[in-house]
Order: structure tokens, then C-alpha cells, then sequence
């Protein structure tokens, strides 16, 4: 039996390597480039109007009215619960897509997979209550690494299967369930946490501080998915607030201490635009993603000709990772540049939503969508480093996680304003019109922001700068000089 027991210096390798499984059998999912086919197609048999007004917006209005309340539960029960939980609503989500009909169904299927992006929250919060704040940057590498990987290779097999095995969509989600039945297989294995961060937190040594201006990013955090990266710098919200009777219940008093501390994090300038940025173009990247596939339907029917949605997926996330990557040789003072990147690359994001709208070649309109998310997984790797480079574990969690809120609130309005058969019920795709012209608007916000630094950063080095002496005129000067 000893052999099976680890030694405090290795604890972290075993809870890291069932993660690692879990997170790469979750995402390893086949399926998912061919949804809008496989709904469309004669198994389930929906049209474009259903798929896109009635079913896909229900995902939405689900991830948003449960986040909040998952994030709770997730530190209160301390997180392998709901990772557990996230296994579960995996298997019921492939079920109902495989041996269901009908749009209410459909709709079901939606409000099931909310539930699994809802507890994704756990899957990296894990982590910290489990692995030594010195293994905090590289198992989150490791996790977020292994993800991508899952996903990429889902893409190429998709591609492969459909392409050369001219396999069904049918079986590509039968091997999808089979896959995320794994992932929930290898989640009961997980160590049990002793401590949460917020609840069952435990008193520990003050990590070392990061230099405010450092701006190399970790070899290990590079990719879209540092998102659960962490600065270390100590909570001095907690210790600055000024000593008032604490709530009776703890749970009350957790709150009063959150809200007090993303209004200490929300008054710095720097974090709160870097945050604007994120919660504005996550919003409309998830809208995209939301229905892109639709619109590719729409470019080029699946019944009528070839498709390459997964080979697409595959590369986009490839570029992606590798745009993230290069970000770490990148030596630009993003205190003085960040929001012109921002602009820039909001730009960018909209010059590609817009090229997709008005092109008629699906291959153009492919181009357009890994321009698009090749952007916005270089630039949601530079934010999150802005954000999270001068705050603790705690208090990024936190940011993080209002963040994506404040986001899905973004996106649930665009979605009932546009999608929404209540609403505008656009079709698709004048929706990407929309969606082009919204990063137009968030360009042109960072755009003036930019304008706005670089002209501060100017005065300030005017009035810093030491006035330059004037020569002085003569005293005696004769009536030549003077004429």
C-alpha cells in the first residue's frame, strides 16, 4: 500500500494527470463541427429557422441563469462535485442529441449543455485547492494545453471520418458519447479537496510579488486558454478595508467581501478597460461560434456539396495557439500599446465577420472565420495576462468569473435583440452584419482609448523634461546688432 502513496513534493502529479485525462476525453468530441449538418440532416430533420431562432439561443439564456449560482456551489462543495456533476450532463447532452426529436428536445439538449459550460468554472478552479501555489502556472498550462490538443484532434478526426470513412454524423456522436463517458469515468477518481478559496479557504503564506511592469508571458499560459492563470500578488483589499461588524452568516459575509473586492479590482483604470475589452469581444466571439456553422450551411448546404467544418475548426485553433504562443517573444510596453492592439485587432475581427457576410465562396467565408478566431485567441491570451498579472488567485477568480458574466449578459441581449424570434429574427446572414459592425464599435472605442494614452503619455513626458535653457541676450548691444 505504500507504494501507492505520494510524497508531498509529487502530490500534485496524480489529481494533474487524472485532470489532464478528464479534460482531454471531455473535449474530445468529433460531433461538434458537424452539429448544424447532423441537426439539419434527415436524423433529426430541422430546419435552418428552428435551429437558429427557437433551439441554439436557449444555450444562452441557460449558461447565463446558471453561472452565478454554479460558481457558488462550486466553492462550496469543493469543486469535484461539479466536475462530476459536468460528466454527467455531458453523457444526458449526447444522449438526448442521439435518440431525440423535435425542437423541444432540441431545446432540452441546449439547456443541458448550459449546464456543462456553466461547471466548466470547476474544471480550473480545481486545481488550487489541490496542487502548491509553485505548481499553480504549470498545471494550468498542462490542463489548458491538453484541452486544445483534445480539440484539434476531435477536428482532424471529424474531418477524416466524414471525408475518407464517409461515416455518418450519426456515429460521429455516437463516439463522442463514448468519449465524454470516459471523461466521467476518469472524474470519479479525482482527490477530494480539503480547502476551496472562498468557503473552506485555509490561511496560507503570502505568495511572492510579480513586478508590476513585467510583460513576459509564461511559456505555460500562452495559449486562448490561460484563463485561469493567476498573479500573486497578496489581497491587500482585505487588509486596507476598515474593521465594520461582520455578517452573521457566512455566506453573507463571503458576498459583502467579493463585491468589496472587484470594486477595489474594477478602480484600476488599466484592469477595467482590459476587462471591458475581454467581457465586449467574448460576447461577440461566442455569438459567432454560436452560430457560424449555420451560416456555413447557409454559404454551402452539406446535402449538396463536400464540407470541411472540421478540418476548419482544426486549423483555426492550431493558428490560434500558435498566434498565443508568439505573444510571449512579443517585447512591446502593452501599458502604453495595449489598447491600440485592441483597436487593431477589433478591426481586424470586424473586417473578417464582415467579409464573411458578403462573400457567396465558402471558402472565403472559412478564410474569414480563422482570421477571426485566430485573432481573438491571440489577444484573449494578452488580456488575460494584463488582468491577471497584479491580482491574487482569489481575486482573479472573481474577475474572471464577472467577467464572463457581465459577458453572457452582453450576449443574451444581442442574442433576444437579434436571433431571438421574439426579437428582430434576423437570418444568418445579415446576423453577421450585425456581428462585424459590433467589433467595428469595439475598435472604435479602443481606438479614441489609444488616442487618449499615447496623448497623455506626450504631455507628461513634456512636462517632465527639463526646460531647455533660452540663450541669453546681450546686455550691450550695438545699433548694428540690433538693426
Amino acid at each position: 500500500m505504500d507504494c501507492l502513496r505520494t510524497s508531498p513534493s509529487n502530490s500534485w502529479i496524480y489529481p494533474t494527470v487524472i485532470l489532464c485525462l478528464f479534460g482531454f476525453f471531455s473535449m474530445m468530441r468529433p460531433s461538434e463541427p458537424f452539429l448544424i449538418p447532423y441537426l439539419s440532416g434527415p436524423s433529426k430533420n430541422l430546419t435552418s429557422t428552428e435551429i437558429t431562432n427557437e433551439i441554439l439561443p436557449v444555450w444562452t439564456y441557460s449558461y447565463l441563469v446558471l453561472l452565478l449560482p454554479v460558481f457558488v456551489l462550486t466553492d462550496y462543495v469543493r469543486y469535484k462535485p461539479v466536475i462530476v456533476l459536468q460528466g454527467i450532463s455531458f453523457i444526458v447532452t449526447w444522449l438526448l442529441l442521439l435518440f431525440g426529436q423535435g425542437v423541444k428536445i432540441m431545446q432540452l439538449v441546449e439547456f443541458v449543455y448550459g449546464l456543462v459550460s456553466a461547471t466548466e468554472v470547476a474544471y480550473y478552479a480545481y486545481i488550487y485547492s489541490v496542487v502548491s501555489p509553485e505548481h499553480y502556472q504549470k498545471v494550468s498550462g498542462y490542463c489548458r494545453s491538453v484541452t486544445l490538443v483534445a480539440y484539434t484532434a476531435a477536428s482532424v478526426l471529424a474531418q477524416l471520418l466524414v471525408s475518407l470513412a464517409n461515416v455518418s454524423y450519426f456515429h460521429l456522436n455516437v463516439t463522442t458519447l463514448a468519449s465524454v463517458s470516459v471523461a466521467f469515468f476518469f472524474s470519479l477518481f479525482l482527490p477530494m479537496p480539503k480547502k476551496s478559496m472562498f468557503f473552506h479557504a485555509k490561511p496560507s503564506k503570502p505568495a511572492p510579488q510579480k513586478t508590476p511592469g513585467q510583460n513576459a508571458i509564461p511559456e505555460e499560459a500562452q495559449s486562448e486558454a490561460a484563463h485561469q492563470e493567476a498573479g500573486t500578488l497578496s489581497r491587500r483589499g482585505e487588509e486596507s478595508q476598515p474593521s465594520s461588524p461582520k455578517p452573521r452568516h457566512e455566506a453573507l459575509r463571503r458576498c459583502v467581501q467579493w463585491f468589496q473586492d472587484l470594486r477595489e479590482c474594477y478602480s484600476s483604470k488599466r484592469l477595467f478597460y482590459w476587462s471591458l475589452w475581454w467581457a465586449l469581444s467574448t460576447a461577440g466571439f461566442n455569438q459567432v461560434l454560436n452560430y457560424v456553422q449555420i451560416l456555413w450551411d447557409d454559404k454551402a448546404p452539406s446535402q449538396d456539396s463536400s464540407i470541411y467544418n472540421g478540418a476548419v475548426e482544426a486549423i483555426a485553433t492550431f493558428g490560434g495557439a500558435l498566434a498565443a504562443f508568439a505573444v510571449g517573444y512579443v517585447k512591446i510596453n502593452w501599458d502604453l500599446l495595449g489598447e491600440m492592439a485592441l483597436a487593431i485587432f477589433s478591426t481586424v475581427s470586424a473586417g473578417s465577420l464582415l467579409l464573411m457576410h458578403y462573400t457567396l465562396s465558402i471558402w472565403v467565408c472559412y478564410t474569414g472565420y480563422l482570421v477571426f478566431k485566430s485573432s481573438y485567441m491571440l489577444l484573449i491570451t494578452i488580456a488575460v495576462f494584463q488582468i491577471a498579472v497584479n491580482l491574487s488567485v482569489e481575486r482573479y477568480a472573481l474577475v474572471f468569473g464577472m467577467n464572463t458574466f457581465i459577458a453572457l449578459v452582453i450576449q443574451t441581449v444581442m442574442t433576444v435583440i437579434v436571433v431571438d424570434q421574439r426579437g428582430l429574427n434576423l437570418p444568418v446572414t445579415t446576423q453577421f452584419l450585425v456581428y462585424g459592425s459590433y467589433f467595428a464599435v469595439i475598435a472604435g472605442i479602443f481606438l479614441m482609448r489609444s488616442i487618449y494614452i499615447l496623448y497623455s503619455a506626450k504631455c507628461r513626458k513634456e512636462v517632465q523634461s527639463p526646460a531647455q535653457p533660452q540663450p541669453e541676450e546681450p546686455r550691450n548691444m550695438g545699433m548694428a546688432t540690433k538693426l
